[in-house]
């Protein structure tokens, strides 16, 4: 006999979870995910960064305006003992008066300045900072696509345990209502002891996993809540119509799709035009720098000179000449970052492929499981009903009986898994070839 078969049926339930029977909040898969896209700690932290880019975006930006700089100045020396040339030729005449006190001076100037040429680091940092942005934005739709897919599968998975749940109660009570019923027969003598004894112990494991099962199910229900930022203690109904109700439609696993909108592969390609341009700043240090300046100042230098309208217009340039030597290293630095990310690249392309190829022959798989677990549930519902008819006209023994219980037990588990599995391997096939975004509707939040 291999009633201890049931005891495989615990492989069904690692990773899965449901929840007890409560007043529970009805979400929809659709619902779910975009609460996940919009909420989730991962997505925040997703828009965080690329606000900061955005930030230093604008930075890089403002070095393109004038600089304008306003200073003024006012001393007073109390005990300033100031003696002019002019005075001393002069002692002489007694007409001069004393020396005027030149204890005050007052100063104001306002400058202007503007970049005419930097060797063009200005704008290839403003360009940097620009596919640095992107990079970023790209990255940012990448991880709430991580959280869109990681949401599928904590929703099917919850499906995948309510519904286990569901089937295990109810051979929960058929075996329940086996044993009351082998009690009688063991007291009028019909049955050995033994076989009670069989049915008890079979009873007894499936109500272990029962127990394993609502466990699980608590835990994957708080790992939704909690990527969803709902209350700790929801309870989550699943709408059993999001994985049920439709077949997907079968894509083809066109590594070009992938590799054309896979944002990962986006922000890399992006990262590499940054590099580019990194080389191009540190390369500016090789020519002189020109700026325009412009100024007005006063000055006012009490009972002395008083002294307005200073304007002044010219131009400045200066030149680095060692740096002519000292920056080859720095452009050495910067081209050999951007092989690093060319090569990046070329790895994440390579992982792209590998990944789409294996999503894809999951996807098949799943499909063609459950063709497979639709036959096994009626061919273990038949085999049930015949062994229970030779049963009952003593033509077979417990052993036969508690067995083919048991494989109709695990046909049925398999065949409610299966649906949501092709779901599950369905938005994973998605998510390879970047695409879970546009079957959400996801890119217009």
């Amino acid at each position: 006999m291999k009633i201890s078969q049931l005891m495989l049926f615990g492989v069904f339930f690692i990773g899965i979870s449901s929840i007890e029977a409560q007043e529970k909040t009805s979400l929809t898969l659709d619902e779910a995910v975009k609460m996940a896209w919009e909420k989730s700690s991962e997505s925040s932290l997703a828009n965080s960064k690329v606000n900061s880019k955005k930030y230093e975006l604008q930075t890089a930006k403002d070095t393109q305006y004038p600089d304008l700089k306003l200073s003024s100045q006012y001393q007073y020396f109390p005990t300033a003992n100031i003696h002019m040339e002019s005075q001393s030729s002069d002692s002489s005449d007694p007409s001069a008066g004393p020396a005027p006190k030149m204890n005050q001076v007052v100063f104001a100037q306002a400058g202007v300045t503007m970049p005419l040429f930097s060797g063009f680091k200005i704008q290839n940092n403003v360009d940097l900072r620009n596919n640095m942005y992107l990079a970023e934005s790209a990255n940012a739709v990448k991880t709430k696509e991580d959280v869109a897919l990681r949401t599928v599968q904590y929703y099917t998975n919850l499906y995948k345990a309510q519904k286990s749940l569901e089937l295990l109660e109810e051979n929960k009570k058929s075996s329940a209502q086996r044993v009351t019923d082998f009690i009688e027969l063991e007291k009028n003598g019909i049955i050995p002891k033994n076989d009670l004894l069989k049915a008890q112990l079979q009873l007894s494991r499936v109500q272990l996993l029962v127990d394993e099962a609502k466990n699980n199910v608590s835990i994957t229900n708080y790992y939704l809540v909690t990527l969803l930022k709902m209350d700790p203690n929801t309870k989550i109904a699943v709408n059993e119509a999001d994985l049920t109700r439709f077949e997907p439609r079968v894509l083809q696993s066109d590594t070009q799709i992938a590799l054309e909108n896979r944002k990962d592969l986006e922000s890399v390609r992006l990262q590499s035009k940054a590099s580019e341009n990194n080389i191009k700043i540190a390369k500016s240090s090789y020519y002189p720098s020109i700026v325009l300046l412009g100024g007005y100042a006063l000055l006012d230098v009490k009972n002395f000179v008083n002294a307005t309208n200073l304007t002044n217009v010219g131009v400045g340039l200066s030149y680095d000449l060692s740096g002519l030597i000292k920056n080859n290293n720095n452009v050495k630095v910067a081209e050999s970052k951007s092989e690093e990310v060319k090569h990046s690249e070329e790895i994440l392309t390579d992982h792209i492929k590998v990944q789409v190829q294996k999503a894809a022959e999951d996807y098949d798989l799943a499909i063609s499981q459950d063709a497979v677990f639709e036959q096994a549930v009626a061919q273990a519902s038949e085999n049930y009903r015949l062994v229970k008819d030779k049963y009952d006209n003593g033509l077979s023994d417990t052993n036969d009986l508690l067995e083919a219980d048991v494989d109709q037990l695990s046909t049925q588990i398999n065949k409610a898994l299966s649906k949501a599995n092709i779901i599950q391997k369905y938005y994973e096939l998605l998510t390879a070839t970047g695409q879970i975004s546009q079957s959400f509707n996801l890119s217009k939040i």
